[in-house]
């Protein structure tokens, strides 16, 4: 591993396909030289409420993320340190019991719709990517996902979208977007700005090598 890992934060709305996207940088880079990292995994435990009242607080809201941890792993794994990462229950709304153990490699990939909201977080990025799509394509991926992926029925998933998920967006997510480098406009049916961004963390991958060869000279 590089001593300075590469930073990348793709960001973007709820559905607006974040997860094609990271599926093709680490395609297109090798899954063995990026170390992802997703803002998901650090929702705060609810686990002191009743379960009734975990499903009623609003999860698109900043402070619904212990983000103050997430970059404590950011900045100790470009340390070199290994870190544990929360694994969590988004049926449940809590954490596990058990974290996922995570090492550093030359990239880490950091991937969630309000990592761009908070500066020290995103001071960390060497590249911002935002992942712009349409609203109404946004609404039908999250319908699908939390009903089959996160255990939720279409009347909460819509009541959480109206009450929660559109007004944080307008709030919070919308207007991160103008800290991105590079917005990628369709997501991951933009084929042409993926391969450029592509290209472009390979170049900076090489750059980064080139820079620690001539520090240890």
């Amino acid at each position: 591993m590089s001593k300075k890992p590469l930073i990348i934060g793709v960001g973007g709305g709820s559905g607006s396909g974040k997860t094609t996207v990271v599926k093709h940088i680490l395609s297109g880079i090798g899954r063995n030289n990026i170390q992802l990292i997703q803002h998901d995994s650090y929702y705060r435990d609810l686990g002191h409420l009743p379960l009734s009242e975990r499903k009623k607080q609003n999860f698109d809201h900043p402070s619904s993320l212990e983000t103050e941890l997430m970059i404590r792993h950011v900045e100790a794994l470009k340390n070199g340190y290994q870190v544990d990462v929360p694994v969590y229950d988004f049926a449940a709304h809590t954490r596990d019991e058990k974290t996922e153990k995570v090492t550093p490699k030359e990239i880490i990939l950091l991937d969630g719709i309000l990592i761009f909201t908070e500066p020290a977080l995103r001071e960390q990025m060497d590249i911002k990517l935002f992942v712009d799509t349409d609203d109404d394509v946004r609404l039908l991926r999250r319908i699908k996902r939390d009903i089959m992926e996160r255990g939720r029925d279409l009347e909460g998933v819509m009541r959480q979208y109206e009450n929660f998920v559109r007004p944080m967006h307008l709030e919070f997510v919308e207007p991160s977007k103008r800290y991105a480098d590079i917005i990628i406009p369709r997501g991951g049916e933009n084929h042409v700005a993926l391969e450029m961004v592509i290209a472009m963390i390979r170049e900076k991958l090489a750059q980064i090598k080139k820079n620690n060869l001539a520090s240890e000279g």
